[in-house]
């Protein structure tokens, strides 16, 4: 995409504005912090912008640089923003002092892009509480497992195609390939319907979905354009989720509700917990307006395609470069198979204990975000950051960020941070999970309340995967990883390529991994025919 006129003047009147009135970087150094120093116009961000350096290396510079320090203090753009560097000090905010820390940084401004900002992520005070509440049900034990079923097909018939696909067709960059899982399942298990992305790669759903995720070096520039200058963002009208984008995902959430309401489908997914919560609400003579409705269900696609995508790669990568671990998961695997005669449940799937600790190192070596950040709503003081320095309070209105990926690459926490060592996890794993230094979902009130169902996710890919086929290095593999210098998600440089090769010591119950027919739920295929005509383009 092309930058117009219209953003060449935005961004001149963004570099003189933050010149002329925002630059600011005596904030910290009046108060006696330990800062990182602030470039004009960008902020302690500029060596990120100017891509010098992975973000998450970035993280990791700021981090070591007071090394003693509870707290440090930098800027993103003028906005000073505080480091908390202490487990305990995270803990004590994201957790037991909650109320003073209750919120995420806004990324639109209220008003503008409705399909964002009514989003969880970005509610606040009682209209977060409340949309929380009516969503934690999604992801509890019965709906998971009412899940798994929709999950458990979708893998099969994905390493189905894999495992069949020719001899010059099984070097693959994995990142294209588990979007189009991620998108699969999210489509089933959120949405209600039913695509086959490798079979159709060019499915509306999936396009809109890549299209939405893309953070591109002009993507990225348009969201701190939104965070930074909302009102200049409104002007030139810069909108973090396309109209094309918003408008499509409107109408096929309409679609949905309007086809179970006529046919009276009841279906284990997010729609249907939402379409129950408007009837209770209409039962009381109150609305859930349907806009509120969408924007959930476009935040779990959000969340779920190109981030849980882009942590099954790195979890992919590790077994492929470690055939030690492929082989002790294979093993386990086949057990599971032999048991089972090739049926496995939740349990079954969930209770791998190997397993979980590989997926759990490799959230630890590449957290899905690489900092987690809270507003306070209510002045807070801290304690002092160094021996012999004042308490600092932090203001109402102020930023906070936990570096995630430092602390997880922190030697102090971890031994041998770099290595990728499952291990850790079999020998310690609850005494990680509880330290205050292992949180790849967040920590207190705000975690990802879809945390779980990304890692059952990830579990049922990598078991029927290993069940089916051989990761195995090619001429593309780049080990170690690369981490890229564009964008602010972590992702390699190189891509993921893995040769895939389909496995000939595959146990012989493998074959009833692939179900008979497809999940019938409630008659809900007869409806699913209007929903795929219309994904497909034609009920627009």
């Amino acid at each position: 995409m092309e930058l117009s006129w219209t953003w060449i003047i935005a961004f001149v009147l963004v570099i003189i504005s933050t010149y002329l009135y925002l630059w600011n970087d005596s904030y910290f150094k009046k108060r006696g912090i330990p800062h990182i120093e602030s470039w004009p116009i960008l902020g302690s961000f500029a060596p990120i912008f100017v891509m010098l350096k992975p973000t998450a290396e970035f993280v990791i510079d700021m981090y070591k640089r007071y090394p003693n320090a509870k707290y440090i203090g930098f800027y993103d753009t003028s906005n000073p923003i505080l480091l908390i560097r202490d487990p305990e000090l995270i803990k004590l905010i994201s957790v037991k002092h909650f109320d003073y820390f209750p919120e995420h940084r806004s990324v639109v401004e209220e008003g503008y892009d409705e399909l964002f900002e009514r989003n969880l992520f970005s509610l606040r005070g009682d209209r977060w509480k409340e949309t929380r509440m009516m969503l934690t049900p999604t992801f509890t034990l019965s709906k998971l497992k009412g899940m798994f079923k929709l999950m458990n097909e979708c893998a099969a018939d994905f390493t189905e195609f894999l495992s069949k696909m020719p001899d010059d067709k099984r070097t693959l960059e994995m990142k294209d390939v588990l979007t189009r899982y991620t998108n699969d399942v999210i489509a089933t298990c959120a949405f209600g319907i039913t695509i086959n992305s490798m079979k159709d790669p060019e499915n509306e759903f999936y396009l809109l979905g890549k299209e939405a995720t893309n953070f591109g070096l002009l993507r990225t520039f348009q969201f701190f354009l939104l965070r930074s200058h909302p009102k200049l963002s409104r002007l030139i009208n810069v909108k973090f989720v396309s109209d094309k984008v918003a408008n499509y995902f409107k109408n096929i959430v309409k679609d949905v509700i309007d086809t179970r309401d006529r046919n009276n489908i009841v279906r284990s997914d997010m729609i249907q917990l939402m379409i129950e919560a408007r009837d209770k609400k209409a039962e009381m003579g109150q609305e859930l307006p349907l806009i509120h409705i969408v924007a959930q269900a476009f935040t779990f696609f959000f969340s779920g395609f190109d981030a849980i995508a882009n942590s099954m790669c790195f979890t992919c990568h590790e077994i492929c470069v470690n055939s030690d671990i492929q082989k002790r998961l294979q093993k386990d695997i086949d057990e599971i198979i032999e048991k089972t005669n090739g049926n496995p449940t939740y349990d079954d799937i969930n209770n791998m204990n190997y397993l979980n600790a590989v997926i759990n190192e490799s959230l630890r070596r590449y957290p899905i975000a690489i900092m987690h950040d809270r507003v306070c709503v209510q002045d807070y003081e801290l304690p002092p950051t160094l021996p012999n320095y004042k308490p600092f309070t932090i203001k109402k209105g102020m930023n906070v960020m936990f570096p995630v990926y430092a602390i997880h690459h922190d030697p102090q926490y971890f031994e041998d941070p770099y290595k990728f060592n499952p291990e850790r996890f079999m020998e310690n794993g609850k005494d990680i999970a509880n330290s205050g230094t292992y949180f790849p979902f967040g920590s207190g009130p705000r975690m990802c309340i879809a945390n779980r169902f990304a890692i059952l996710e990830t579990k049922v890919l990598i078991f029927h995967l290993l069940a089916k086929c051989n990761l195995k290095p090619c001429s593309k593999t780049v080990n170690p990883i690369k981490l890229t210098k564009t964008g602010i998600h972590m992702n390699s440089a190189n891509g993921f390529w893995i040769y895939l090769e389909e496995r000939n010591d595959a146990h012989p119950a493998v074959k009833n991994l692939l179900p008979n027919s497809k999940i019938d739920n409630n008659n809900y295929n007869n409806s699913n025919a209007t929903i795929k005509a219309f994904t497909n383009g034609v009920a627009k």
